[in-house]
């Protein structure tokens, strides 16, 4: 089945007159439904790595012509969209907060709250998670389970290029208020990264929690405690700050997620 549609959604890719045929474009309406059901992911968790599905990514952009655009009412509201919205949260155990709007093609697990913000086609939200209000949550991001995306969040999301990666947030981790993280940057489990935190993937994140510097890029490691920070660079008109990110602390091994965040929180004088 797998194996059938990715051939299908490939060919589609590289001749987009088979659009015109009934089978292409039931392959794609097929995939959309298997990622808002959370049967497929764009990535996916392969031992400690992930794992990019490109061919599920060129099916969500080839939904969007095969798609008409329609106007939709949501009580006063009304929409004019190719997108239809997802509206079975009850059946979900998913609350979600007036505001709160999602994409159909997204995935929402149970207990996941949404307060008023979004969340585009191709994204994953795991169970338990807070989306807090005014929070993003962009088109194929991965978001793990237990995860706090505090108010203002942006969760850049990705289709084209083709190649690039999606964002990923592991379980467990907490973003503070306005945190922006874009450019396919994989935050690892139980990460917390403070207020006004900006990540791209060329991004320095420097951990300077040794002797000497150590420098990422892409990647925040595990239980990582992350404030804003800048550095020196020159310019040919001058030295200037540069934005960067800076890694002060851990979060404690020894105590539960809870206790563990709050004590790196107050330890470290993290704004939230």
């Amino acid at each position: 089945m797998i194996k059938e549609l990715k051939k299908l959604i490939e060919a589609a890719w590289e001749d987009r007159s088979l659009l015109e045929y009934t089978e292409y474009c039931e392959a794609i309406e097929t995939v959309i439904i298997q990622l808002e059901q959370g049967e497929l992911r764009v990535a996916e968790p392969i031992l400690n790595s992930w794992g990019i599905n490109e061919w599920i990514k060129k099916a969500v952009i080839l939904y969007f012509p095969i798609r008409e655009m329609k106007e939709s009412t949501v009580g006063p509201f009304v929409f004019h969209d190719k997108m239809k919205l997802k509206n079975n949260y009850k059946e979900l155990g998913v609350r979600v907060v007036p505001g709160g709007i999602a994409r159909y093609g997204a995935f929402i697990a149970k207990g996941v709250i949404m307060m008023p913000s979004f969340v585009n086609i191709g994204a994953y939200i795991d169970e338990g998670t807070m989306v807090d209000t005014w929070a993003t949550v962009g088109s194929c991001a991965q978001i793990g389970k237990h995860v706090h995306l505090s108010g203002g969040v942006g969760i850049g999301g990705v289709l084209e290029p083709i190649q690039a990666a999606p964002v990923i947030i592991e379980d467990g981790c907490f973003l503070g208020s306005r945190a922006i993280v874009v450019e396919g940057v994989r935050v690892e489990r139980e990460a917390v990264l403070g207020a006004n935190v900006v990540l791209t993937a060329s991004t320095k994140i420097i951990d300077v929690t040794g002797p000497t510097p150590v420098e990422y890029k892409g990647i925040v490691p595990a239980r990582s405690v992350v404030i804003p920070g800048s550095y020196t660079k020159k310019f040919p008109a001058g030295d200037y700050q540069v934005p960067c990110a800076l890694i002060i602390g851990k979060r404690k091994e020894s105590t539960d997620k809870k206790t563990s965040l709050n004590d790196a929180l107050r330890e470290h004088n993290v704004a939230v």
